[in-house]
């Protein structure tokens, strides 16, 4: 993959390279000491992934992911020295459409593959990503026999540009949202228990993390919390699951759109935001297939349109909306 680091650090430059170096598939085709430079970059020699650092000269990290997105768009990954210091800004920019996040890997210290195998999974879940193809949905019985009651479960799946995304949704949305509501983001479980917290201080209703047994409750959102699937079993409470492992984002959209259109029995919408590839697409028309409500984010509004793009390509999405549209779309549905 062509590769660009944006760093004005030498030494975490030098750790990238080495990193990189592990991975013969990996090029390094040019290096920015500043957000700026980087921008100006990608138009010139556009990569196939931007390893963006956060806090830099003339043009931090968050300000560059923007501009690039808007203009010469591709997958960008943040890379930090220390990136739990930097949660608000690493949730910016995701909200511009960043893809993920990872430290930087440490120079000179270890095993060197040890300590490059993050950023490497990531970069390899990238490459999955552009070059993926259609999967057909694994599960398709739909449940019966389930002992939970009746009644209404708003579930959101989102990846790149999805916190900020998340955050206007939510804002929108009333206290007395008649609704449970799950929420699937792609996102490391080392940023989740950060995310709740964050969109927590943007939503009328409690955010937290969802908890493995519990069942969805009305009044509350829910936010899958570790790197493994949340899925809906069949007596209506969450549980976190390994499997599929084939899955290459963890947790994923799919895995959980999927069990809710086997075995939730009140009503239930769908909803799919902003996103790279395709994770959500083919569960969302599992949810549509059982009659379920379900939407997908516009193309104008979305920071990466690419879930939302799946979904509308295959039909799965009832309605596409613009993203300041869907709040008002789902309290006149639920009413």
């Amino acid at each position: 993959m062509k590769i660009a680091i944006v760093n004005d650090m030498p030494l975490a430059v030098e750790a990238l390279r080495r990193a990189l170096a592990l991975e013969p598939a990996h090029q390094v085709i040019w290096v920015a000491g500043d957000g700026a430079e980087a921008v100006a970059k990608c138009a010139e020699h556009r990569p196939d992934v931007v390893l963006m650092d956060l806090i830099m000269p003339v043009m931090d990290g968050v300000e560059a992911t923007r501009q690039i997105m808007a203009r010469t768009p591709c997958a960008i990954v943040v890379v930090t020295v220390n990136s739990q210091q930097s949660v608000n800004r690493v949730f910016e920019a995701m909200g511009h459409g960043a893809v993920d996040v990872v430290d930087t890997p440490a120079l000179g210290v270890g095993d060197p593959r040890e300590a490059a195998a993050p950023l490497l999974r990531k970069i390899q879940n990238i490459g999955w990503l552009l070059g993926q193809q259609e999967k057909k949905p694994t599960a398709t019985a739909q449940g019966t026999g389930a002992t939970q009651q009746r009644k209404a479960l708003l579930a959101i799946g989102a990846s790149a540009g999805g916190p900020a995304a998340l955050e206007i949704l939510l804002k929108a949305l009333p206290a007395d949202f008649p609704a449970a509501v799950v929420l699937v983001q792609h996102v490391d479980q080392v940023f989740a228990a950060g995310m709740a917290d964050w969109l927590c201080d943007a939503s009328n209703m409690p955010v937290r993390l969802a908890v493995d047994g519990e069942p969805p409750q009305v009044g509350s959102v829910l936010l899958a919390g570790t790197n493994n699937h949340l899925r809906l079993l069949r007596d209506g409470t969450l549980s976190y699951t390994v499997e599929p492992s084939a899955h290459i984002y963890r947790p994923s959209i799919d895995v959980f759109f999927e069990s809710v259109a086997q075995y939730w029995q009140g009503e239930a919408m769908g909803v799919l935001l902003t996103g790279m590839g395709r994770d959500g697409a083919n569960g969302l028309k599992m949810m549509r297939e059982r009659g379920f409500h379900t939407i997908a984010q516009d193309q104008q509004s979305s920071a990466v349109y690419g879930m939302p793009k799946a979904a509308a390509a295959i039909d799965a999405a009832v309605e596409i909306c613009a993203l300041d549209a869907i709040a008002p779309t789902l309290c006149r549905r639920w009413q």
